[in-house]
């Protein structure tokens, strides 16, 4: 395709569809299930979706909730809601009733693609005019369409969709993305730092409706005519598993929690026809690096994106790999890392990441004050997040709102974490900071391994103590060790340590 991106009308559904329609039209474009849709087909379906909508009355601009599992319907209502010009907004399929309600009214959508029997197909808000279901009648209203429609007249910095943070933090924020954004990352990331080709075939276990998922499986693809693998269950480590062995993909994309998952299910494994792994999300374990390239040959691309910059924007390479970073700069990004004054740091120091690149969003939905604080003069993009620099090369110290002040040093959580990750009888953790006599400390809560769920948890907490005193300076060692079932999460896997600093779980 042309590298040279265009000035004048620029609608990407088109940009990503008429050329390999054109080109390679009968080749592969989805692999989902026992399903297998060309690039010519997606075209036509994705034109039948515009005209349905055309059909409907839905005007441009006008939202179009989308809450469907990875499918080729997902893709089509997707392209075919920016083709005709509306803005469709993916949501997560994993919330309750009173969360997409929610979300149908922040999003003022007319329109809601689901399935019958989901959640959202319960709820409903004011603005909701049609509900378009998947299961019971989308099919016919597709095969009566027509599979021609005109593109409606963008630019490349006009909206083009929605996307809702995952919330680690508080409540989803709808973010919107410009009709540049998805090309821009499929060359930053695609070409940059994956050197992907149409001969590649890409399978990610992020879902479409994250900012991650939604690049890996269908900006990056699409863009250069490689066929992408949709996985439309939960990607439980047995069916990711059989999708790899089955369906021979090239490149993986995970996310930590998905790796150390993984490695409790295989031995020692080759993956023959993968040639890259990635990650994403938050930050990769040095010890599930080390144990994945032990198990299977393989190292794993570590990198760090956000739902505001589209996909990411630090990222490990593949004949570059700096254990226990995020790499360097994907190119097309800048980055600087500052402290609260807005001064840059030091090599070596901490500070406050900021970002800037074509694919930041322009601002989130009806978030005025977040606006102010999070959008910078020059384009620069505060991500909430704590780094290092040294050598080009970044380090993650944890949110902002995550970083530990203890005995008046600055102390990373996650420095703490990777150690107790060490441990064989550690799964999972995440430290946070509670308040003892007025002092913060640092306490711990970790899963266990299955093979320990009966041990004694005062000798093993003791243990993990002791462990972490061994390799930690004494101002880092954690206060405590909290040994509960499960750590809150969103659904991209993120622990929410904003829930674990409650009052209800504070120490006594």
């Amino acid at each position: 395709m042309n590298e040279q991106i265009r000035q004048d009308t620029f609608n990407i559904a088109s940009r990503l569809l008429d050329e390999n329609a054109a080109e390679r039209g009968d080749k592969v474009a989805i692999y989902c299930g026992e399903e297998t849709v060309t690039y010519r087909d997606v075209l036509k379906n994705v034109n039948r979706f515009a005209n349905v909508l055309k059909k409907l009355n839905v005007k441009p601009t006008e939202r179009v909730m989308i809450h469907l599992p990875d499918s080729p319907m997902f893709i089509y209502a997707f392209l075919g809601s920016i083709k005709h010009g509306a803005w469709p907004v993916p949501v997560n399929t994993m919330l309750g009733v009173a969360d997409y309600e929610y979300l149908l009214e922040n999003s003022e959508a007319r329109v809601l693609v689901t399935e019958k029997t989901s959640k959202a197909a319960c709820a409903g808000t004011r603005h909701l005019c049609y509900r378009l279901f998947a299961d019971d009648g989308l099919d016919e209203w597709l095969s009566e369409a027509s599979d021609e429609a005109e593109a409606h007249p963008a630019h490349e910095d006009d909206i083009a969709f929605w996307l809702y943070s995952s919330g680690s933090t508080g409540r989803p924020k709808g973010t919107p993305h410009k009709h540049i954004d998805l090309l821009f990352i499929a060359n930053a990331y695609g070409r940059h730092v994956l050197h992907i080709t149409e001969e590649d075939k890409l399978f990610s276990v992020s879902k479409l409706f994250f900012a991650y998922g939604l690049g890996n499986n269908l900006a990056i693809p699409f863009r250069y005519g490689a066929p992408v693998v949709l996985l439309s269950d939960r990607p439980s480590p047995e069916n990711v598993l059989q999708i790899i062995q089955e369906q021979q993909p090239t490149i993986f994309f995970g996310v930590p929690t998905q790796y150390n998952s993984l490695l409790k299910k295989i031995d020692q494994i080759r993956f023959e026809s993968l040639r890259l792994c990635a990650s994403a999300g938050e930050a990769l374990p040095p010890e599930v690096l080390r144990k994945w390239r032990e198990k299977t040959g393989l190292t794993i691309l570590d990198g760090i994106g956000s739902t505001e910059a589209m996909h990411i924007f630090i990222s490990n390479y593949p004949d570059d790999v700096l254990e226990g970073t995020s790499g360097r700069l994907v190119p097309g990004f800048q980055a600087k890392i500052v402290d609260l004054s807005g001064k840059e740091v030091p090599q070596g120091v901490p500070g406050h990441l900021l970002i800037r690149g074509r694919s930041i969003t322009p601002g989130y939905w009806k978030r005025p004050e977040e606006n102010a604080e999070k959008m910078l003069e020059g384009g620069w993009f505060r991500t909430g997040d704590i780094y290092s620099q040294v050598g080009g090369y970044f380090t993650y110290q944890g949110r902002g709102d995550d970083m530990l002040k203890v005995g008046g040093i600055w102390v990373s959580p996650v420095e703490i974490e990777n150690v107790l990750m060490e441990h064989k009888a550690v799964h999972e953790c995440a430290v946070v900071g509670q308040e003892i006599e007025g002092l913060i400390k640092p306490f711990a809560y970790v899963i266990l391994e299955p093979q320990y769920a009966e041990a004694d948890t005062n000798k093993l907490s003791r243990e993990l103590l002791d462990y972490a005193a061994g390799r930690l300076p004494r101002f880092k060692c954690p206060w405590d060790i909290m040994l509960p079932d499960e750590l809150p999460k969103t659904a991209t896997g993120k622990i929410q340590r904003f829930k674990l600093r409650m009052p209800e779980r504070q120490a006594a």
